[in-house]
């Protein structure tokens, strides 16, 4: 057997040391996941610590990662933690090598890490959340204890090194055995965690949406546009933005589901299940909904038909009245399964807007995305204000006695939807032909609608824009222009103007703190 270099050995070494730690981290997450799929899917390490991520990341980062990589963000955010503690496994794995014991109290630090992040979340439900994380932690540990007790990498005759030995065969033994234990007990929690939620799925197919006792006018005809290329007027269930913090989806059980409406002036608390809503007068709507994150010209807005039970009606019955008439709370919280709250000002609820509990989206039970069985909303304010999603309580309070989670971060109290419009078509680096090309898009401004929408060229004058007909002051509203395009580049802007006369402005604002603002404009080359 030929000498092996110095150099080769510290490789070796390294490398198995390397694996060792994947493999623990392996072990760890996988059994973490089997018992979060036993005891609750949410308290896993991932779940957990990600969120406490999400909670503490800057508001401009989230904006960013929002408009980066809108529905995969928490994708994202998953892999990146993937990768970091892929990053601290190598490490523990080297440095247990010659020092096992501290390598494997690193792991057992991480488990300590991710059982306190656990019982911190809003959502947890006590001690119970400790388990995931402890469990897997314990079993990383044992892992890469007995790993690296077996990974003496100096291939030859025992006792060279002083170590006593090694076999290949030994350690790649125990390194497939562990990794086959490993995607078994990670396989057995995924299906755990499924089977928890097939209760959910259940009461969602079997529920029947009772007939609303003031439906939807029909679509006007001429509402929408036949114009190639441009948004739908309804938006349907599968492209309906998503926007929220949840990296688990919340799968609730119809059948035991709870909403508690309690707090400031509230003279009788209310306790509703989900039969009771649906035995209520239901209100059936056309409600576009926005997103504060919305930047100018994008993607998370959506218009769908509602059902739901007016809210108004759920409040005064618990003695609930605006501060116009007297009412004690101007705040109304909504607060999630999750644990995220948002507030809403209580006198635009009551205002007579066709604010509501939806327990329908399109003609079918809400998708466990939007918020499946009950979800708030309020026509004309930003959803991070209005549209709580999975809600299960609402408290009467003062926006002086409590900042919802938004708030606390630094976004604005309240925040009514600001004039916008969006050029759908042509697209941004478009290069039509030279003659008539018909530029289109839409417009929102929810609560008071759009009267006027204008086109202008370059530095031209601005252009009346025809406008399809309008559902309700609560729902965007298509336009479009035909436009004779000349040769060469062309800059194209769009501005609207609400029911109110209000001009959709030009000062081009962030998101935060209430919503982005300015005049969506594309560049195209006509050819």
């Amino acid at each position: 057997m030929p000498t092996v270099s110095s150099f080769r050995i510290k490789l070796v070494r390294a490398a198995l040391g390397a694996l060792a730690g994947i493999l623990a981290a392996f072990t760890a997450l996988a059994v973490a996941e089997l018992v979060a799929g036993l005891v609750r899917p949410a308290a896993g390490p991932v779940t957990v610590v990600g969120g406490a991520v999400i909670d503490r990341t800057p508001a401009a980062v989230k904006d960013f990662a929002i408009r980066t990589f809108g529905a995969n963000d928490k994708a994202v955010l998953q892999l990146g933690i993937l990768a970091i503690l892929a990053v601290f496994a190598v490490a523990l794995g080297i440095l247990a090598l010659s020092h096992r014991r501290a390598g494997a109290a690193g792991v057992l630090l991480f488990g300590i890490v991710g059982a306190a992040t656990a019982l911190s979340r809003p959502d947890t439900t006590g001690i119970g959340d400790v388990l995931p994380s402890g469990a897997g932690a314990l079993a990383g540990a044992v892992v890469l204890y007995v790993l690296a007790n077996r990974a003496v990498p100096l291939p030859g005759p025992a006792g060279q090194d002083g170590s006593g030995g090694w076999s290949r065969r030994g350690f790649l033994t125990t390194a497939g055995v562990t990794a086959v234990a490993a995607t078994s007990a990670g396989a057995l929690g995924r299906f755990f965690s499924s089977r928890q939620g097939q209760g959910a799925v259940a009461s969602r197919e079997s529920l029947l949406l009772p007939a609303p006792s003031s439906p939807a006018p029909a679509v006007p005809a001429g509402v929408q546009l036949k114009v190639p290329g441009i948004t739908t007027f309804t938006t349907p269930d599968s492209d309906f933005y998503r926007v929220d913090t949840a990296l688990t989806v919340p799968k609730v059980d119809a059948g035991t589901w709870r909403l508690r409406i309690h707090g400031k002036g509230v003279t009788q608390p209310r306790t509703y299940t989900l039969d009771q809503l649906l035995a209520r007068p239901l209100i059936e709507r056309d409600i576009t909904l926005t997103c504060v994150s919305n930047e100018v010209g994008g993607p998370y807005i959506g218009n769908a038909r509602w059902l739901g039970v007016p809210l108004a009606d759920l409040l005064e019955e618990a003695g609930v009245r605006p501060p116009s008439k007297g009412g004690g709370a101007d705040q109304l919280v909504a607060r999630s399964v999750d644990g995220m709250t948002l507030g809403s000002p209580v006198e635009d609820v009551m205002d007579g807007r066709d604010a509501m509990l939806a327990v329908g989206m399109n003609g079918e039970p809400l998708p466990f995305d939007h918020g499946f069985p009950v979800r708030m909303l309020v026509p004309g304010l930003y959803g991070y204000v209005s549209a709580c999603k999975w809600i299960e309580s609402i408290e009467l309070t003062t926006f002086d006695a409590y900042d919802p989670y938004w708030v606390k971060r630094k976004w604005a109290r309240k925040a009514p939807i600001k004039t916008q419009s969006r050029i759908d078509t042509p697209k941004p680096f478009a290069r039509p032909a030279a003659g008539t090309v018909t530029i289109a898009g839409v417009a929102w401004a929810q609560h008071r609608g759009i009267t006027r929408v204008q086109l202008r060229i370059d530095d031209g004058t601005w252009q009346d824009a025809d406008l399809a007909t309008q559902a309700g002051t609560d729902t965007w509203r298509q336009w479009s222009y035909r436009w004779k395009a000349t040769p060469g580049g062309h800059n194209l802007t769009v501005r609207a103007t609400d029911g109110t006369g209000q001009v959709q402005t030009e000062q081009r604002t962030r998101t935060i703190p209430d919503g982005a603002s300015g005049r969506h404009s594309v560049f195209v080359t006509v050819t």
